[in-house]
Formats: structure tokens, C-alpha cells, sequence
């Protein structure tokens, strides 16, 4: 079986302390404070075949398709999200979340799995003290991104709940999740800070995954900044292409600053074209959530200027 690939990071497991001390630790550059100790769990690396699945678990079907889906993933860049376990003998574990990871871990050949071991069953403390470590610690923005789906899946968290625990906006949790969606390649530069966050945010505006890679490949070959990142993916010229670029287009001045006014306000991008006869607003959003906050935000200043 092969060994788990670790070069992205451990999403929740990078908050959790391997010892329950909380003491400082040498992290090659001298010492700084390690995670808090969160009450009533560890951080562990454990075998696969020693986890067992909760038997109480509600879901009975799992699609083997979506599974063989994430198992490839898990083969490109390891296990981001750790499971959630509790110890009912030395070593061996009972699932307490994340059972579709396990499984896929198992068809991946992965033979050591990120957990976090907890002893309590006070779900609530556990959330709320891995939230106060989320704050604290500095995860590159894979871990961080990881960290924020995982409390949001298992945990029952709300991109509000995470914004307001965190003192960041819901759109910058919104948009940090978001970086999981890019494709593995691109997340292995991102995770070691080849390509910052803001361009991987910049990437996202493409759809196609093999432009993400091109365009990422510029990005580190020529040195591009986000801002240019912007303006190339805006312009239609992510890379060099099979056919023929089309011509880039064109935008007056006017129209960038009516697309900047209304990206500020509604705290996502927003694109402004004008063809011919008729032009085109494009509002992008993450989720259903994400899309109702435009809409109010959009009705509020509506209603504002009546």
C-alpha cells in the first residue's frame, strides 16, 4: 500500500496539538507557540485498517463512482481533511465523521490516515476550540480552506458562524473555500506558496481546468501579479491554445469602473461587457448562500434609492 502524500497540509489536524501540553515547539526557524490544547482531543496519524465505521451511521449508500472520484484525488495530493475518531480499545478507532473519506482513503491504497482522536462528546466545545486555534494559527491557504469546509460539513458551521468566530468576512470564507476546487496540480503550487491566494482566486474565474494549469504555469514562468492575472483572464488569453486566440476585447474605461463599483458593493467580482446592441453584467457567487447575500444586498440598495 502506498504511503499518504502530505505536501498539502492537514486542514483541522494542523490545529490540533500531537500532545495535550500545549508547550512550544521548534519549528526550524526557533521557537513559537504551538496550537492551544483543544479539550477532549488529539491529533494522530493512524492506520487505515484500524478504523471501524460507526455503526449508527445513517448514511447507507455512498456513490462508487463519486468515491473512485475522490480516491484519484486522494492519490494526487493526499488526505486534506482529517476524519474524526474515537478510540474504543488501544488502538483501534470508531468513525465518528467523515466515512466517505475513510472509504475512499481504502480504494486510494492509502495506508495512514490524518484523525482527530476525541475523547469528549460535547460537539460544540470541540468546534468552538478548533475555531479559537483556526484563529490563531498561520496555515497556508490549503490547510485554511480545508479547515473551513471540514467545520462547515462536519460540524454544522455557517459561513456567518466561521466569519464572526475568525473576525474575517463571510466572503473571504466563501472564496477560500473555493480554492478546493481547483485542480490538484495548481493546489500543490498554492500550497507551497509558489502562487498566493489571490492568484488562485483570480484562476477560479476560469472553468476549464486545463486553462487553470496553463495560466498558473505563466503565472510562475513570467512572474505575473494578481492584478495582471485579472486582466488576462478578463481578456480571454489564459494561454496558448490549440486554435487560433480570438481578438482581445476592448473595454472603455467607463465600464471597469462601473464593474469596480459594483464588485465593492456586493463584495464578489463582477464583470461588465457591452457588445453591439446590447451589453451583459456577470456576478459570480459560491454557493446558494453566497447568491442570496447578493440578492439583499442588492434589494437593500434598491429599496435605498426609492
Amino acid at each position: 500500500m502506498t504511503a499518504r502524500r502530505g505536501g498539502l497540509g492537514r486542514g483541522l489536524g494542523a490545529l490540533i496539538p500531537t500532545s495535550m501540553d500545549g508547550d512550544d515547539f521548534d519549528n526550524g526557524f526557533g521557537l513559537r507557540p504551538g496550537p492551544a490544547p483543544v479539550q477532549g482531543a488529539t491529533f494522530r496519524e493512524i492506520p487505515v485498517d484500524s478504523v471501524t465505521p460507526n455503526p449508527r451511521q445513517p448514511r447507507m449508500h455512498f456513490d462508487e463512482d463519486a468515491l473512485e472520484e475522490l480516491a484519484a484525488s486522494l492519490r494526487e495530493v493526499g488526505l486534506l481533511q482529517p476524519i474524526v475518531v474515537r478510540e474504543i480499545m488501544p488502538g483501534r478507532y470508531e468513525l465518528v465523521m467523515g466515512e466517505r473519506r475513510w472509504r475512499a482513503s481504502r480504494l486510494a491504497g492509502l495506508s495512514l490516515l490524518p484523525a482527530i482522536v476525541r475523547d469528549t462528546t460535547d460537539d460544540a466545545m470541540l468546534r468552538d476550540a478548533l475555531l479559537e486555534n483556526l484563529h490563531r494559527q498561520q496555515l497556508n491557504p490549503l490547510e485554511e480552506a480545508a479547515a473551513y469546509e471540514q467545520l462547515l460539513r462536519d460540524f454544522g458551521a455557517t459561513h456567518e458562524e466561521l466569519a464572526g468566530k475568525l473576525g474575517r468576512s463571510r466572503s473571504h470564507v466563501t472564496n477560500m473555500i473555493r480554492l478546493l476546487g481547483l485542480p490538484p496540480v495548481v493546489q500543490r503550487r498554492v500550497a507551497a506558496g509558489v502562487l498566493s491566494a489571490g492568484h488562485a482566486r483570480a484562476l477560479l474565474s476560469l472553468e476549464d481546468p486545463d486553462a487553470q494549469d496553463r495560466l498558473a504555469t505563466r503565472i510562475v514562468a513570467e512572474g505575473l501579479s494578481v492584478r495582471a492575472v485579472e486582466e488576462i483572464v478578463a481578456m480571454g488569453e489564459e494561454g496558448p491554445r490549440k486554435t487560433a486566440p480570438r481578438a482581445p476585447r476592448v473595454t472603455s474605461p467607463a465600464l471597469h469602473k462601473l464593474a469596480a463599483r459594483l464588485s465593492d458593493q456586493l463584495d464578489t467580482r463582477v464583470k461588465v461587457d457591452m457588445g453591439r446592441s446590447k451589453g451583459k453584467i456577470t456576478v459570480e457567487f459560491a454557493s446558494i448562500e453566497d447568491l442570496e447575500r447578493i440578492v439583499a444586498v442588492m434589494t437593500t440598495s434598491e429599496a435605498a434609492a426609492e
